[in-house]
């Protein structure tokens, strides 16, 4: 069977909760101890710092995606051998996508929220049937939860999108959501 890759689409920064980043590292581990590989934008900042360390000490497989702009910027702080280079943010986050059997995201700022509702437009527009989670450590997708059912209730969207999301609130749901959606 193939090794499973989950993209993780995180915050640059750590946040203002240390939850954020435990959360991180624990989902990290998760990976590395299931023997699925982390897909994420390559950063050894924040949250996404914090989880491919994680896995890695972890002994997990992992491939960063990153733009050339941001590559020049990461120079000398991670393995080559593990990246690929992408001209554009756009096709980074393609590259993250197609490298990837599911989608995990924790808590982000603007780039997480885009990428989080490019993967549940395609999945809304049948492009792909592959899991999308959000980790809601501490309460943190709460409110964008409530704007998805908001979007549902004034008529924008069918009450089948939210079927597309999973919200899970501990690293071990999100773990044993993945499990079930992979066996």
């Amino acid at each position: 069977m193939p090794v499973r890759s989950v993209c993780v689409f995180c915050g640059a920064h750590a946040g203002g909760n240390p939850a954020y980043e435990a959360d991180a590292e624990a989902l990290g581990r998760a990976l590395a101890e299931e023997g699925w590989r982390l897909v994420y934008g390559a950063g050894d900042v924040g949250l996404m710092g914090a989880a491919a360390r994680a896995a890695k000490t972890a002994g997990g497989l992992t491939l960063g995606i990153v733009p050339a702009h941001l590559a020049q910027r990461e120079a000398g702080r991670s393995d080559p051998a593990t990246h690929v280079v992408t001209e554009t943010m756009h096709e980074r986050k393609k590259v993250m996508f197609m490298n990837s059997d599911a989608i995990a995201v924790l808590p982000g700022g603007a780039g997480s929220l885009d990428e989080f509702f490019e993967a549940l437009t395609w999945r809304q527009l049948g492009l792909h049937a592959k899991p999308v989670v959000l980790l809601d450590t501490a309460g943190y997708w709460r409110p964008l939860v409530a704007l998805i059912d908001h979007v549902i209730t004034e008529g924008f969207a069918d009450a089948g999108l939210r079927d597309y999301v999973t919200v899970c609130g501990t690293v071990a749901e999100l773990r044993a959501s993945l499990r079930a959606a992979f066996s």
